[in-house]
């Protein structure tokens, strides 16, 4: 089992209901003709992607160059024959990197996923995606969807407290008060959260119940703060911090495997669905088909370390589909995405809490075409 990273997969291969049964937040009208969805098999698809060349490129948001590697060879596996470059960087840099190569006629990606919600609606209305509906999108979660077929969302990633269960012990911190305890003090690691907009969205809930004081105090706990999700994560599987806060982890943690993510009862945590989309302009778009039916299978659906995004497919026994879960506030993330005056203003409020953002980004940097 890959543990606790985004977009690895863990085996093999609320707002209003009027909101959730309708539209997304910002999403344009409808302006082609209907989408249908895809009829087509794996097995007609991984033939035309071959015929096609059999070369993909993704943009993939994440925080090391290696994050993706379990999903790459997955589908390499799955599919003989298809090369996937898979480009892993922050999304905020692969969005602006987007827009740059849209801005040029230099595109590179074939599919873009990433955790940027605001950018697909904005995308579309330029007119730079590619509407598809994969088999399995009638499945998708209304509120994890365009319903033109411009996105989709492909997992469900969720950020909240883990923590070594060798350095907890017994009674392990579940809320956001408890980090507060003194037993924590030095022994905690973060993401900056004013690095990453779902951790600075993290943060926002957590300020929003427990006030101001609460960040004042967490930050006199000897913090470690680091750049990218991945890293808490490594530190506190190693044992070598007993708390992350701002990080996910496998829901069913595989065997030997330190790690625990907390779903707090009723404290506030964080989830969406990560985004993906073709490029209209796309060099491969057999390929990019291709993956995106890959991705939304029962199988691969199944297989994912978090929550899917299909209600047709169950999540990890002992788990209720993420929309069950009001404190989740995935239609907060999208509007808090959606609204970036409020995300400027409280990243520059925070910071005088935790601190400009130092270090070198952990997935390099990776300049204008990375993948070409």
């Amino acid at each position: 089992m890959t543990v606790g990273r985004r977009g690895l997969l863990a085996g093999g291969a609320l707002a209003a209901a009027g909101m959730l049964a309708g539209r997304g937040s910002g999403e344009a009208a409808p302006s082609g003709p209907v989408v249908r969805e895809e009829t087509k098999s794996l097995d007609q698809l991984h033939r035309e992607a071959k015929a096609e060349g059999g070369t993909l490129v993704v943009y993939a948001g994440g925080d090391t160059a290696t994050q993706q590697d379990g999903n790459k060879a997955a589908f390499e596996k799955t599919f003989p024959g298809i090369t996937v470059k898979m480009v892993v960087d922050y999304s905020k840099f692969h969005d602006a990197r987007l827009d740059t190569q849209l801005a040029t006629g230099t595109l590179v990606p074939d599919v873009v996923q990433l955790q940027t919600l605001q950018d697909f609606p904005r995308w579309k209305a330029e007119g730079a995606l590619l509407p598809y509906k994969p088999a399995g999108f009638s499945r998708i979660h209304p509120a994890f969807k365009d319903s033109d077929g411009a996105w989709t969302g492909i997992f469900v990633d969720a950020f909240s407290i883990i923590h070594n269960t060798g350095q907890t012990g017994s009674a392990p911190p579940t809320t956001a008060a408890d980090l507060l305890d003194p037993r924590w003090k030095g022994r905690i690691v973060s993401t900056f959260p004013n690095d990453d907009d779902a951790v600075l969205f993290l943060y926002k809930l957590i300020v929003d119940r427990y006030g101001w004081d609460w960040l004042a105090r967490f930050v006199a706990q000897d913090v470690a703060w680091v750049r990218g999700t991945q890293e808490p994560a490594d530190r506190v599987e190693a044992g070598t911090a007993a708390v992350a806060l701002g990080t996910d982890g496998a829901l069913v943690p595989g065997a030997g495997t330190n790690t625990r993510f907390v779903v707090p009862a009723t404290d506030p945590f964080m989830a969406w669905a990560q985004r993906a989309a073709i490029l209209k302009g796309a060099k491969h778009p057999a390929a990019a088909k291709l993956y995106l039916n890959w991705w939304l299978s029962e199988q691969t659906q199944s297989d994912f370390y978090m929550w899917p995004v299909r209600t047709d497919v169950a999540p990890p026994q002992g788990y209720r589909p993420i929309w069950e879960y009001r404190n989740a506030n995935f239609a907060g993330f999208e509007r808090f995405m959606g609204d970036r005056r409020l995300v400027e203003a409280f990243r520059q409020q925070l910071t005088l809490y935790v601190g400009e953002v130092h270090g070198a980004p952990s997935p390099g940097w990776l300049g204008l075409h990375p993948g070409r």
